[in-house]
């Protein structure tokens, strides 16, 4: 009984010092979806974003089991919420970049709009169908994507920066790669594994 006792004692202390590793070096996947989308929303406003579909009732049985499911999840393994760090985007460098990306979306709606640019799976913006403008214009067209990727590019490094990992540049640039396509309005053109489609 003793011996099992001390293998049960080191395994748990095994976890806990494992799972204190891990929350301290992880890449906070979930703040930064939220952190993207909230700069996403402020940057394209209402009218870039998808219809909100309604979520189905569920019923009150199903309401019960999983409170109690959750509940007794909670205290086998502790939430690690707390834990979680919310990813800092207020700082004065993010701010100026938002703001030049917000005041430069309505001189590429339009773009967006008949599909002549798209989004990259890179979270970047390009030519997608140069027929779509006019002469003209497309050298205007691209001064416009190159400060946006410019701005996006600095976006994604001063995010990194502003939370002390600047080696989670790349992983704050795919979450935003994600959430721009998520977000964008029905009609727009991304790229998926190379090739094009549309929303």
């Amino acid at each position: 009984m003793k011996r099992f006792r001390n293998s049960v004692t080191s395994l748990i202390t095994g976890l806990m010092l494992v799972s204190c590793v891990t929350i301290n070096i992880y890449f906070p996947a979930a703040a930064a979806e939220k952190a993207a989308d909230r700069i996403i929303e402020d940057i394209w406003g209402p009218e870039g974003q998808p219809k909100a579909v309604p979520e189905p009732e569920k019923n009150e049985q199903q309401s019960n089991a999983a409170t109690i499911g959750l509940a007794i999840l909670d205290w086998v393994i502790p939430p690690v919420a707390a834990a979680e760090p919310d990813l800092n985007i207020n700082s004065a460098a993010i701010t100026g970049i938002q703001a030049k990306m917000k005041a430069r979306h309505n001189s590429l709606k339009p773009y967006f709009d008949n599909g002549a640019i798209g989004l990259t799976d890179q979270g970047l913006v390009t030519v997608h169908n140069i027929k779509a403008v006019a002469l003209k214009d497309r050298n205007k067209l691209k001064g416009l994507i190159a400060d946006e990727n410019k701005d996006r590019q600095a976006l994604y490094g001063e995010i990194a920066r502003a939370n002390g990992h600047p080696e989670w540049q790349a992983e704050i640039q795919a979450t935003f790669a994600r959430r721009w396509v998520s977000k964008a309005a029905k009609g727009w053109w991304y790229q998926s594994g190379g090739s094009w489609q549309q929303k």
